[in-house]
């Protein structure tokens, strides 16, 4: 995944698309911010790619609520940088779920721990995150555990 960023990198040196070549420093950067943190914890090859994974979901997290900020203030022209940037970080994600696939995974992880009650939900989350890491939106699956536990 490293490799496929930095190849990235270069191709947007070489088209000197100065927008896409800051976002994809930014990513290196918080990669490489994960290393530092993960050699701290005594893992001194660097993140893996599931790693990696999170590091660009938070991203794009962080993305979408200052986009929505900036909106609420009118920023107009900040917010959609904003947006311009998660387009270039979810190049890097594997494909997001539908909303059916959500449900269905969500289904399986409830059947797989065993949850029974609202009280289950980190189990059943847990297991989300393990599983799908980059490919769904965790506030939206915590909403349909939520339902489904609830129900």
């Amino acid at each position: 995944m490293r490799d496929e960023i930095n190849t990235q990198v270069k191709q947007a040196m070489r088209d000197k698309d100065s927008e896409r070549l800051t976002t994809l420093r930014l990513i290196n950067a918080a990669i490489k911010d994960r290393d530092i943190a993960a050699r701290a914890e005594g893992n001194y090859d660097g993140v893996s790619d599931d790693e990696i994974l999170q590091v660009l979901a938070k991203m794009i997290k962080q993305r979408t609520e200052s986009a929505k900020v900036y909106e609420e203030g009118g920023r107009l022209e900040l917010a959609e940088k904003e947006r311009r940037e998660i387009v270039v970080v979810e190049q890097f994600l594997p494909k997001q779920l539908s909303d059916e696939e959500l449900t269905a995974a969500v289904k399986d992880a409830i059947e797989t721990t065993g949850a029974e009650s609202i009280r289950d939900m980190g189990r059943v989350m847990g297991e989300l995150k393990g599983k799908y890491a980059g490919q769904m939106d965790f506030g939206k699956a915590g909403g349909a555990v939520k339902a489904a536990l609830a129900g």
